[in-house]
């Protein structure tokens, strides 16, 4: 069948429109990320209340399948058992307003102090971590998710064992992060942002989507899959309102809706907590160890305490005397120069011991290279017509990752 102009120009006309339709989709996609599904609107309005208007001592009574709409707020403080207190109270709206069923009645208390202190905290590893997430190409807002999962307490711990931060359990920590008897990288706040960053990713790269993705950060992997089987769509308010996995309760299916509340809040904090006190950024310095080295050879150079240092390095249980090779420890920046040096001399007086001799020729033909911003240990030996081995012998370094910018370095001059 031959097609007249007309027609042709017709559907020419409805490929470029669904052309355009398609980029305009990816490109509100790359521009707004994380956005508020529709449908979605009231569960987001729900726990902004929870976060900034419900304290600790109120329990509200809702409805879970549309938890905008609350039935009643009760204060609690003054019962001995808020257990009894919820059976009671559950039962009597459920007769009030004609429902069949209890379960159609939830109780949610109130989170607008532990919320606030959160927000206090989260200030001082923020910078940091948002730029974990940028560096993986993911959107930093992310890096806010702790305000639901921790409150920003790296020493947090779930009943269920989840620890830090990011609320790792072991089986999906011990994907991304060293957890021993001597290490457990949960606790750090860096270390476990980065996990968390490929986590995210890689959920990300396995649904498509950001609301998936942060869902199953809570839900598992596994469990968003089977809903997505279940109800034949990846489409988050689709999986919310048809899919009846026994494990797929409140707290997964508002956990999205959860954390786009707990962002806003952010976002306005300055509006919506004015007199609240912030932490002060606390930025640290890492510096990757190529061996183990004792914590109180390292720290005897450098006037630091042990309480002190295990302050800043969460992740080391504090009967540790050794710190493993590999661990990266964290030191507040301004001070990575003065433990860098301490690690090197360490690290010269081990090679003394063993014989291993630093340098040849020291009275002849040596010059100081100062490391510029992102410089390299190959670089610099490139430069010079050395080798990596020898820069890392000459000036006791343990790894080739261990220079900072500004160090000064002994290169032989050729």
């Amino acid at each position: 069948m031959r097609m007249t102009p007309r027609a042709k120009l017709t559907l020419f006309l409805l490929f470029a429109l669904l052309f355009h339709l398609a980029a305009a989709r990816r490109a509100f996609a790359r521009e707004y990320p994380l956005p508020i599904l529709p449908g979605l609107e009231g569960w987001v309005e729900f726990w902004k209340q929870v976060f900034t208007r419900y304290g600790a001592s109120e329990l509200i009574f809702h409805d879970p399948s549309d938890p905008a709409k609350i039935y009643q707020v009760v204060e609690a403080a003054e019962y001995h058992s808020p257990r009894r207190l919820v059976e009671q109270q559950r039962r009597k709206i459920a007769r009030e307003y004609g429902l069949e069923d209890e379960k159609k009645v939830r109780a949610q208390r109130g989170v607008k102090e532990r919320f606030a202190s959160g927000l206090a905290l989260s200030r001082k590893y923020l910078d940091q971590m948002q730029r974990i997430f940028q560096d993986e190409g993911l959107p930093v807002e992310l890096a806010y998710l702790p305000l639901v999962e921790s409150s920003f307490n790296i020493h947090a711990r779930s009943r269920a064992g989840a620890l830090g931060l990011w609320q790792f359990m072991p089986s999906t920590g011990r994907q991304y992060l060293r957890i021993t008897t001597d290490v457990d990288e949960r606790r750090d706040p860096l270390e476990s942002t980065r996990a968390a960053a490929r986590l995210l990713k890689s959920n990300y790269e396995l649904f498509g989507n950001w609301p998936l993705a942060v869902t199953a950060y809570n839900h598992g992997r596994e469990g968003i899959q089977r809903a997505i089987a279940e109800v034949g769509s990846s489409d988050l308010m689709e999986i919310i309102r048809r899919y009846q996995g026994r494990a797929f309760g409140f707290a997964s299916k508002s956990f999205y809706a959860e954390f786009l509340a707990a962002l806003e809040v952010a976002r306005r904090s300055d509006e919506l907590f004015p007199n609240l006190e912030y932490h002060r950024p606390f930025p640290l310095g890492e510096i990757e160890l190529g061996r183990s080295i004792s914590i109180a050879a390292l720290l005897k150079p450098t006037g630091t305490s042990q309480e002190q240092f295990h302050e800043w390095n969460p992740a080391l249980s504090a009967k540790v005397k050794d710190i493993p090779s590999g661990y990266r420890i964290k030191v507040p920046a301004d001070k990575l120069e003065i433990f860098l040096a301490a690690y090197q001399g360490v690290g010269r007086r081990a090679l003394a011991k063993t014989d291993v001799p630093l340098a040849k020729g020291d009275a002849v033909s040596w010059i100081r290279h100062q490391v510029a911003p992102g410089e390299t240990l190959s670089q610099i030996a490139e430069s010079y017509q050395t080798s990596v081995g020898e820069l890392q012998r000459v000036n006791g370094l343990g790894s080739a990752h261990l220079i900072a910018a500004g160090q000064h370095l002994k290169v032989r001059k050729r």
